[in-house]
């Protein structure tokens, strides 16, 4: 029998297959339609520096024919019948989702079981889909609000795989040929680091019944090789580019999704700059009109994470809109105030609360917080963590974060403003 989760969220059932692959579903009544998705532990840094963007080449090969279907057979199956399907990979995940009626939840594990476990990955699809990820990595090296954020993680995890953007190199992705992608997928898509999940108008005894039946091929036992464990040290990355604006995103040490502190930080995160009424967008933007875009992120991993904050600006104002925000989250971590926690708290909530209405956010989020916890968090557990927190531990959080050595990454027009020594030197009373 599915363990049924005991202490808050009764709709939540879990079930782990003699394979080893986990099945979560979460019944939301009022629904007629089901988001179902395969949740894989195993993105970009499971990856060797030989695989380096095999994991994303992965998932879009997965739409691109199997054994049993074409490429225009699995997009014609899944919207005649109303559904659609896409696919993500992270740095920890990747993920394959579908999005049906509640009739067709069996066509949609099929659809994702048959990508997942018997694609083709025929050569000339291959070599095609090839040139659209490098198309795709040209983009992203366009997109300097983007980028801005790969350089940032290669600043403050330098060397590691953790720190390597998602795509990959155009060098890596033009050498793979289909036994890497065989290798790869023989390696990470094992039944023992994987969840199905499901929510919306969903029966678990159906979907474990569909899951054990679709995956039977997948091999029983966990990933054969562990990410290696990431160290936050910091550092200094600049990019210069033609560019009208400058962007600058500063980071400091995080947390991991398991640390005590994790909640404290995301509030503190939220507080500083998480919203129109944070510190950082009223100073910045509103007071002193120094930036168009300005906002503090605090983004955590399994073991690690970083916090900081991102702006772009008038190349000439580089200097002052660093100076001007680091001060804000200094301040913030001497006198943020309880009007200010309690609006942040407000909005991590809603945030919460507001994947309960969308069976896609819901199906994601059991999947996740399983692969993080080995459980999932009743909502009841996760707000009253939110609410306990007082503004000193707030604030302490925000304090030894921003005492950490800094992550500096620029993308634009200049190589000038506040390196890491800066940063760290405007800090020091912290």
């Amino acid at each position: 029998m599915p363990d049924v989760l005991p202490n808050g969220d009764m709709s939540v059932e879990i079930t782990t297959l003699p394979s080893g692959l986990k099945v979560v579903t979460d019944r939301m009544a009022h629904l007629e339609t089901a988001s179902l998705g395969v949740f894989v532990g195993a993105g970009s840094r499971h990856e060797r520096i030989e695989e380096h963007g095999l994991s994303h080449l992965l998932e879009h090969m997965a739409f691109k024919g199997t054994r049993r279907r074409t490429a225009r057979d699995i997009a014609e199956e899944i919207e005649a019948a109303g559904g659609d399907l896409n696919a993500a990979t992270g740095t920890e995940h990747s993920a394959y989702y579908a999005h049906v009626l509640a009739a067709d939840s069996p066509l949609a594990l099929d659809i994702l079981a048959d990508i997942l476990t018997e694609s083709a990955f025929e050569s000339g699809e291959l070599e095609r889909e090839k040139a659209v990820i490098l198309q795709e990595i040209r983009a992203a090296e366009d997109t300097a609000d983007e980028l801005v954020f790969e350089v940032l993680t290669a600043a403050a995890f330098p060397g590691q795989p953790i720190g390597r953007p998602i795509l990959g190199t155009p060098e890596r992705v033009a050498g793979f040929g289909r036994e890497a992608i065989s290798a790869y997928l023989d390696t990470n898509y094992r039944a023992g680091s994987m969840v199905v999940a499901a929510a919306g108008a969903v029966e678990h005894s159906a979907i474990c019944g569909e899951a054990e039946r679709r995956f039977a091929g997948l091999c029983a036992q966990p990933r054969a090789a562990e990410a290696v464990p990431a160290a936050y040290l910091g550092g200094e990355k600049r990019v210069k580019k033609r560019l009208e604006q400058v962007h600058i995103a500063i980071g400091f040490k995080g947390l991991a999704y398991t640390h005590p502190d994790f909640y404290a930080l995301q509030i503190f995160s939220n507080a500083a700059g998480g919203g129109m009424s944070s510190r950082l967008f009223q100073e910045v933007r509103e007071a002193r009109g120094l930036a168009y875009s300005i906002s503090a992120f605090h983004w955590p991993y399994l073991d690690a994470g970083i916090f900081g904050f991102y702006a772009a600006t008038d190349p000439k104002n580089s200097a002052e809109v660093t100076s001007v925000a680091l001060d804000c989250l200094a301040e913030a971590a001497t006198n943020l105030g309880a009007a200010e926690v309690q609006r942040a708290k407000a909005q991590m909530k809603l945030s919460l609360l507001a994947a309960l209405e969308s069976p896609a956010a819901r199906a994601e989020q059991i999947a996740r917080q399983l692969m993080a916890f080995g459980r999932v968090l009743p909502r009841e557990e996760i707000l009253a963590a939110i609410d306990r927190l007082g503004v000193a531990q707030i604030r302490a959080a925000g304090a030894q974060a921003l005492r950490s050595a800094p992550a500096v990454a620029v993308v634009g027009p200049t190589a000038k403003g506040i390196g890491a020594d800066g940063v760290a030197a405007r800090l020091r009373g912290v």
